[in-house]
């Protein structure tokens, strides 16, 4: 049954949802073009790279999903990257009038908002929630701590507005016609799997397990729905599997595919410890609460908190023992799936306050399993948050006095805004255009350094090209996910040829290397490779983890290729490529 909520309620959580979102992004907000975020402006670049190339690719009638322009001359599958192409696509005149930084920026603020708005419409309308428990519901699983750290610059991770509307289609296939909710739901998942493959692997596992355990407390009620449930499904499958028949053609068997993921699962996995600790953007976090358990900012999947778990705790007690058969039905398959995946987000081994125990976990058993092996163990704790959020919910919505202990709980979790720092504005050369004197149409650039997940520049460089409608060239390496792993396991970028390399360390130790003619003669080798018709340098080059050693690099460079040229604001190595032979000029 759909509940009645005030439409003026639902404005003021919206506006509520939209002024947090605003306050948690707010360091960009002063200056898109020239902020990024601190702690993972590679993966800001990223972002920002994917959503000028989808519109672009919308503009010229490009492959979404395949690109040469990356890692040239091989290129990237970007259906195993995380494409966003959905949002590519629809912000697309966005990115064309005001460039891929002011797009970046709009997403992912509307993504905390909407997440807020979209639990609290699910718990209002179809879940039993008081208003007023389902905006605190709706700001839990929107601004928890797991999604305020993946805010540091992940489109994919924080747009889980989308689960509550997965959820919503999938209970309405117990009583809609399994032609009218099937396709509905279907478009939702294909949507889903445009922007986060990985967060609909984790959320069609939940949703399973949470059916299972509802069917064990209610299994005649099970078996009267099945019928028409398992319909809606195979339409929604049906419908989803149309839709994404080719990215999922290129995600399993196309060209540049890999097969599990380069990054230690061990590693990656939840400190037992957090679950319990504050996390670092926070109230608790500024007043010195907190500790460095998670492998990296963007990953403080959990830290609840003490105060909150212990809560949450009491809640289901009080919330189990008021509950109808019904009810507790819904209370036990929520909390036997929250406790599920806070157990398998610990990872393969038993990890506490930062050192890897010898201890055999649960997830150890899945680790080598298709689609497991690529997963990272951490992130499966995103499930518990909206687990949290709906005991919440009911606990506000059901014992009103209970609202002052929810806020005492939630009072040291309040977001402090992103951190950001800083960043260089796009080289002249770039952004007026200047570079089509010397590439012709989708030639090769080589920007100094190449591009990287620490070195992003370049890519960012290429993605304002390809924004503005200037044309593209194309430029080698860069940061994606990719072949060449150990163990046939993917990669962060291509495995690096040997100029790369030597202006790499170069870039990243200050040092200068004794260039020999064997360097130089490899260089040219690796010139004629990428099919290079130009090599810029930038007055202002920015590293995502650390400082970059200009001069060193620039008279590495110079070594390498001979005397540059200057051309607006770049330095300007000229190649031959397109000759017999491959050599730099002047």
């Amino acid at each position: 049954m759909v509940r009645r909520v005030s439409r003026r309620v639902d404005l003021v959580v919206a506006a509520l949802c939209l002024a947090l979102a605003v306050w948690v992004t707010g360091g960009m907000w002063l200056d898109p073009n020239g902020r990024t975020i601190e702690v993972n402006s590679g993966d800001q670049a990223l972002f920002e790279w994917l959503l000028a190339y989808g519109a672009h690719a919308v503009r010229v009638g490009e492959d979404p999903l395949f690109t040469h322009l990356l890692n040239v001359p091989i290129g990237v599958n970007l259906a195993v990257n995380t494409s966003i192409t959905v949002y590519a696509v629809a912000f697309a005149p966005l990115t064309w009038a005001f460039g891929p930084p002011v797009t970046f920026l709009v997403i992912l603020t509307l993504n905390l908002a909407a997440t807020g708005y979209a639990w609290y419409w699910l718990l209002s309308r179809h879940l039993g929630a008081s208003p007023w428990g389902a905006a605190v519901g709706g700001r839990f699983c929107a601004f928890a701590p797991g999604l305020v750290s993946h805010a540091n610059a992940h489109l994919n991770w924080t747009a889980q507005w989308l689960v509550p509307l997965i959820v919503w289609r999938l209970l309405a296939l117990r009583t809609s016609s399994p032609w009218r909710g099937g396709p509905v739901l279907g478009v939702l998942v294909a949507v889903m799997f445009s922007i986060a493959a990985e967060g609909l692997f984790f959320l069609a596992l939940a949703l399973g397990t949470f059916v299972l355990v509802w069917s064990l407390f209610r299994p005649a009620e099970a078996r009267l729905v099945a019928g028409s449930f398992l319909r809606g499904l195979g339409v929604a499958a049906l419908t989803a599997g149309v839709l994404l028949a080719y990215p999922l053609w290129l995600h399993f068997l196309g060209p540049q595919r890999y097969d599990g993921i380069g990054f230690d699962q061990r590693i990656h996995a939840e400190d037992l410890k957090a679950f319990g600790a504050f996390p670092d953007r926070s109230i608790a976090g500024w007043l010195g609460f907190t500790k460095q358990l998670a492998p990296n900012p963007t990953e403080e999947t959990t830290f609840f908190g003490l105060p909150l778990l212990l809560l949450v705790v009491v809640a289901f007690v009080v919330l189990w023992r008021r509950a109808d058969s019904d009810r507790r039905a819904v209370l036990g398959a929520l909390g036997i799936t929250g406790v599920v995946f806070a157990v398998l987000s610990l990872g393969p081994r038993l990890k506490w306050d930062g050192v890897i125990h010898d201890v055999p976990l649960p997830f150890a058993l899945m680790a080598h399993l298709p689609v497991f092996n690529a997963a990272l163990p951490a992130r499966l704790a995103l499930v518990v948050i909206p687990v949290i959020g709906i005991v919440l919910a009911y606990l506000v919505s059901f014992r009103i006095r209970s609202s002052w202990f929810v806020a005492l709980a939630l009072l040291p979790l309040v977001p402090l805004p992103l951190l950001t720092v800083h960043r260089d504005p796009v080289p002249e050369f770039f952004a007026s255009g200047q570079w089509r004197t010397y590439v012709t149409d989708g030639g090769t650039v080589v920007p100094l350094p190449l591009p990287s997940d620490l070195l992003p520049d370049g890519q960012r460089w290429q993605a304002s090209a390809l924004a503005s409608g200037h044309g593209e060239f194309s430029i080698p390496a860069g940061f994606f996910l990719g072949p060449g792993g150990p163990d046939g396991r993917g990669r962060i970028g291509p495995v690096p040829r040997p100029t790369a390399t030597l202006l790499y360390d170069a870039a990243q130790t200050g040092v200068v290397p004794v260039v020999t003619d064997a360097d130089r003669a490899r260089a040219a080798e690796d010139l004629r490779y990428w099919r290079a018709e130009i090599v810029v340098l930038a007055d202002q080059v920015h590293g995502a983890k650390w400082t970059v050693h200009y001069d060193a690099l620039r008279e590495t460079a110079t070594a390498l290729f001979g005397p540059p040229q200057r051309v607006a604001d770049v330095w300007l190595w000229r190649a031959a490529c397109g000759q017999p032979a491959c050599r730099p000029q002047a």
